[in-house]
């Protein structure tokens, strides 16, 4: 296709195959078996292309979406054969993406005109947050962007420690208190220091509790409200961390996190470990929410900015 020309580097886009090699494999076997001894795309193949897809964690309205689509194509085309299957797939799922309006960008960049920018990192314990953290502040550094981390996950005394550990390797400066302190006052203290020190991009990171929506979004809402104090439209962007592995689990999180605050981009980790990719496609479609990283493996340069074209060479390579 016309629109998958090469964007990533070789180094990087070889991390990205090797990322969603568990997810491909799975995908293809059950689709060979489903396609087996069929010529042409029947109903048959296309139920059986629906229950892959929805065991594949895509989701089932998007699945629906993408029958809808390959159904349309039977039609027009009146014959279409089973060899053509991979390519029409190809086609229809990054043009579903297409129309989530995210997924063009290829390097790590902010906006050059909002300084310091303000980025709010929410997500449940567990899903790699504080790593991806880690790994954007390296990542931004790395572009030359002077970077900020702020602690504001005050609930676990691990959490504080752990991005400090982050702060270290990467070899940038973090506000942080003591456990328990109050996570809006760190939040304040930060952009107050990002402020001082003239840095491009400030990362908050939040408590991950879920148990309790309200509480949440109370917390959430006063570490915004603080924050503006100093930056006064911040946080430019709530970046949401969820676990790829966890295949449904993260779409009924995003739909938590969602309802508790506004969060405006997405981070889809571990997509190494797991033949559930396809997850980052139904999220995408489902919640109209950018995805901006992905996962693809436990290095520091495994976080990848999320390209749907890349994204979808590789799952169909």
């Amino acid at each position: 296709m016309s629109f998958f020309k090469r964007i990533f580097s070789s180094e990087k886009k070889e991390s990205l195959d090797k990322g969603l090699e568990k997810t491909k494999t799975t995908f293809f076997s059950k689709l060979s078996k489903a396609i087996v001894g069929k010529s042409k795309v029947d109903d048959d193949v296309l139920d059986n292309l629906e229950e892959i897809l929805v065991t594949s964690d895509v989701g089932v309205d998007t699945t629906l979406k993408i029958i809808t689509r390959i159904e349309n194509r039977v039609s027009e085309d009146k014959y279409l054969g089973t060899s053509e299957l991979n390519q029409i797939l190809q086609e229809e799922i990054a043009s579903l993406l297409s129309e989530t309006n995210s997924g063009e960008a290829t390097e790590f960049v902010i906006p050059i005109n909002t300084k310091p920018y303000v980025l709010m990192v929410v997500g449940v314990n567990g899903v790699g947050k504080t790593t991806t953290i880690g790994k954007l502040a390296y990542q931004f550094k790395k572009q030359g962007y002077k970077v900020v981390l702020g602690a504001a996950d005050t609930f676990r005394a691990a959490a504080i420690d752990q991005l400090q550990i982050w702060a270290d390797r990467v070899d940038v400066p973090i506000v942080r208190q003591n456990m328990g302190s109050d996570p809006a006052s760190v939040a304040f203290d930060t952009l107050q220091s990002a402020v001082a020190q003239d840095a491009d991009i400030v990362i908050i990171d939040t408590a991950g509790r879920l148990h309790n929506k309200i509480n949440l979004m109370n917390e959430l809402s006063k570490v915004k409200r603080v924050m503006q104090k100093v930056v006064a439209d911040a946080p430019h962007d709530v970046l949401l961390v969820l676990d790829g592995s966890t295949g449904q689990n993260a779409f009924e999180q995003a739909k938590q996190f969602t309802a508790a605050t506004e969060v405006t981009s997405l981070a889809v980790t571990k997509l190494d470990g797991t033949a559930k990719g396809g997850v980052v496609i139904g999220i995408s479609d489902q919640f109209q929410i950018p995805v901006k990283y992905i996962g693809v493996g436990e290095g520091i340069e495994d976080l990848q900015v999320f390209n749907k074209y890349e994204f979808v060479d590789s799952f169909f390579k």
